[in-house]
């Protein structure tokens, strides 16, 4: 009876593996079909014909406000900026049918002070809608917008100047998670002059149809680039390296039909973080992130891809493949919430990943930074399937589930670990069940030796 029930399980993890694998590729093909970012616009224009100059000295802000007037009566339209260095002294708020072709050697570098990019417009911060100084460069509600070209996006002296508000933005920050937690409406929720909340670089925002192809990002004065509310985008070839105060490389905070794809990430915060809102906001406001494709990446950075914290509206049907190292990465793939966010974690492949370095290798936890443990709004986290993930050397953990007594992490498997060392190997609390098989985490063991007398047991001292 015993071997029967071997075999039916070994026949069922068969049949299991199998149905994962083919329900993998199947949606990555879904993903690849449906992914085709903007339509970009044959006709080109200068942004030189709007009056602005690559000279490094001329405030070029007005210029890219005419050219988008322009675009939005005229479009859809492709604005060339051209080889030179072109400072624009507050946000670039883009339009329908708009592409933004930076030229190679040419660099958009953000300057002046934070009232420069007021008015306050629509964003969220950390998971909670509210009003806030204007990303550098902004979309609300648009279709067929782009970002392309091999020149460089630059925050510049703008992205600094914010960037050192991070030591003072306590209490903006609890404000907004207040305003979060009793549904406070959201024209009330209003940070902007007097507050210390930072934007982002790069923001769209219930945006369909994105395309930002093959710039360069550098220096942010919070995350890189954030797509919120997005149906349909392709960020393909981007290089990021951004290394002040929480530089996210891509957040990507429910939207649906996101492929990621061959990016070079050097940044000092998570390389890419899947998002869906906090707590009430993510419960009753905004939907889900799902069907997100990440291919071909070279992570360096804090994490190399994180889901949460901030994930209360759910997150599921995630691919993550064929990605490597550039550097240093604390963690290489990891799942956060904890009993304050809810949501749920579903539907998530990794296969075929390598890191070099890293903290902790694989990481999902239901009890982030010991947060909510007094909550009872507990995560589901369920059917997760990692299979070829390898690490040079993990100096804390390879691979870690913890789950809740309230709320178990359920059908897990791991094939095909390769950990050539490791501090410590394997973790799992609440957890049900766990398949796991071809993982090896340190050396490969070899064939036992035969009993010599070498072995000289009976000289060992007694217990």
């Amino acid at each position: 009876m015993q071997r029967l029930l071997l075999t039916l399980w070994m026949l069922l993890s068969v049949w299991v593996s199998s149905m994962y694998a083919i329900d993998r590729i199947a949606l990555r093909d879904s993903i690849l079909k449906a992914v085709n970012g903007a339509q970009i616009p044959q006709r080109k224009i200068s942004i030189s014909q709007f009056g602005a100059k690559g000279d490094s000295a001329t405030n070029c802000y007005r210029a890219f406000v005419k050219a988008m007037r322009y675009a939005q009566k005229n479009g859809p339209v492709r604005i060339v900026i051209p080889e030179g260095v072109w400072l624009v002294g507050g946000p670039i708020h883009l339009v329908s049918g708009v592409t933004l072709e930076i030229s190679k050697n040419a660099k958009l570098m953000f300057t002046g002070q934070p009232k420069n990019y007021l008015p306050a417009v629509s964003t969220s911060w950390e998971g909670t809608l509210l009003w806030n100084y204007s990303p550098f460069i902004y979309g609300y509600g648009l279709h067929d917008v782009a970002i392309v070209g091999q020149g460089v996006i630059d925050g510049g002296t703008a992205a600094e100047t914010f960037s050192e508000w991070s030591k003072c933005q306590g209490k903006d920050q609890n404000s907004s998670r207040e305003w979060n937690h009793r549904g406070e409406p959201l024209e009330q929720r209003r940070m902007g002059a007097g507050h210390f909340l930072r934007p982002q670089l790069i923001q769209l925002y219930r945006c369909e149809r994105v395309t930002l192809s093959s710039v360069y990002i550098n220096r942010s004065p919070f995350w890189c680039i954030h797509m919120l509310q997005c149906k349909n985008v392709r960020l393909r070839g981007l290089r990021c390296k951004a290394r002040l105060t929480n530089n996210d490389g891509i957040d990507i905070e429910s939207s649906q039909g996101v492929l990621i794809e061959d990016i070079r990430f050097d940044n000092g915060d998570d390389n890419v973080a899947i998002k869906s809102g906090r707590d009430n906001d993510g419960w009753t406001m905004v939907g889900p992130s799902r069907d997100i494709l990440i291919r071909l990446c070279r992570f360096k950075g804090l994490h190399g891809v994180v889901i949460g914290s901030e994930m209360s509206g759910g997150v599921e049907n995630v691919i993550i493949e064929n990605c490597t190292y550039a550097g240093y990465v604390k963690r290489g793939i990891f799942v956060k919430t904890n009993p304050d966010r809810g949501g749920y974690v579903r539907n998530l492949w990794v296969n075929n990943v390598r890191f070099g370095e890293v903290l902790d290798l694989f990481y999902v936890t239901s009890m982030y930074a010991g947060q909510g443990i007094g909550n009872n709004h507990f995560s589901t986290i369920e059917n997760i399937h990692v299979d070829s993930l390898s690490a040079r050397n993990v100096t804390g953990n390879a691979l870690v589930l913890q789950g809740t007594p309230q709320r178990h992490i359920r059908n897990v498997s791991f094939s095909h670990i390769d950990v050539k060392q490791a501090a410590r190997g394997v973790s799992f609390e609440f957890t049900e069940p766990v398949l796991v098989s071809d993982c090896f985490i340190g050396l490969k063991v070899k064939a036992p030796s035969v009993a010599s007398e070498s072995d000289r047991i009976f000289e060992k001292n007694d217990q």
